[in-house]
């Protein structure tokens, strides 16, 4: 039979209720088959054959199922993945002089496909260089002793190199002290964060933008600049609320000097009134006087 498809792993999501899911590719036994349940925290764990569930379809070039026992029922957090994972051993024994085994044979050669298969599946999830890329070594030269507390990374030719300390947060900078590359520390003169990218033994003071080792030092967090445009800001603001509070003044002087003005019209209008009135009772006396002096000198000719 023939191996058609290149399949070797499915996955699923659960639900808490499903317990039958297909795996699509062949196998020969039902122990050439890995179940594996991812949870929400990317916890991964290997489920047991017989305990956890059971298997049909060994054999069939189709696949078949695969049923999680009671109480191991996959949940709606819950990613089911089933691989094949066949034995990387070859069993088939030919007999010297026997006819040719065809069907075995076959099997044989099935199954050193099926390893290849799952070969690439590892491939398929590993980092890689491009086809076009390259790199004259992928070997770490150093032993686990030099690697510890380390990362790896490129040189400046593209190769591989352990080098870099994963350095901590060693808090406030202080002179004769050991820093690895990468350690974190705080300028206290500025509240400024650096970060070492040599290693080595501190020496004269603060601030390190204008220390002797300023150069060993990368700035990650530049507070200072922070601390003083949040300053400006500041006073920025207590300008603006300065000018506010200057334009609701004049506004307030304006609307007085307005009702004042207001008032001044009010009183001269006034006076104007007053001083007519007078005008018409002067002019009605003097009406009168002259009407007195008239009838007087009528009563004296006579």
């Amino acid at each position: 039979m023939t191996i058609s498809s290149t399949t070797v792993k499915n996955s699923y999501s659960g639900n808490g209720t499903l317990d039958t899911f297909n795996y699509t590719f062949k196998i020969f036994a039902d122990a050439d088959i890995q179940v594996i349940i991812r949870d929400a925290s990317a916890t991964e764990t290997v489920k047991t054959l017989t305990t956890h569930y059971t298997i049909t379809g060994a054999g069939s070039a189709s696949g078949g199922t695969i049923v999680f026992t009671a109480g191991n029922i996959p949940t709606a957090t819950e990613t089911v993945v089933i691989r094949r994972a066949s034995p990387q051993t070859q069993a088939i024994d030919y007999i010297a002089n026997d006819p040719f085994p065809a069907e075995s044979h076959e099997e044989g050669l099935d199954r050193s496909m099926m390893a290849i298969q799952q070969l690439q599946e590892e491939v398929d999830r590993s980092i890689k260089l491009s086809r076009t890329n390259t790199m004259n070594s992928t070997e770490f030269t150093v032993g686990d002793t030099d690697r510890a507390g380390k990362i790896f990374g490129f040189d400046s030719n593209g190769e591989l190199v352990v080098s870099q300390e994963l350095g901590t947060f060693k808090g406030n900078w202080s002179a004769s002290t050991t820093y690895s590359a990468r350690d974190i520390v705080k300028d206290t003169s500025t509240n400024n964060i650096f970060l070492a990218n040599t290693g080595h033994t501190s020496s004269g003071s603060q601030p390190l933008t204008t220390n002797t080792d300023s150069a060993k030092w990368d700035l990650l967090v530049d507070a200072a600049s922070a601390t003083t445009s949040a300053t400006n800001a500041a006073a920025s603001a207590t300008a603006a609320a300065t000018s506010a509070t200057n334009a609701s003044t004049s506004e307030t002087n304006a609307a007085t000097s307005a009702t004042t003005a207001t008032t001044k019209a009010g009183e001269a209008s006034t006076s104007a009134t007053n001083a007519e009135t007078a005008k018409t009772a002067a002019e009605t006396a003097q009406a009168a006087a002259e009407a007195a002096l008239d009838n007087l000198m009528i009563d004296f000719r006579c």
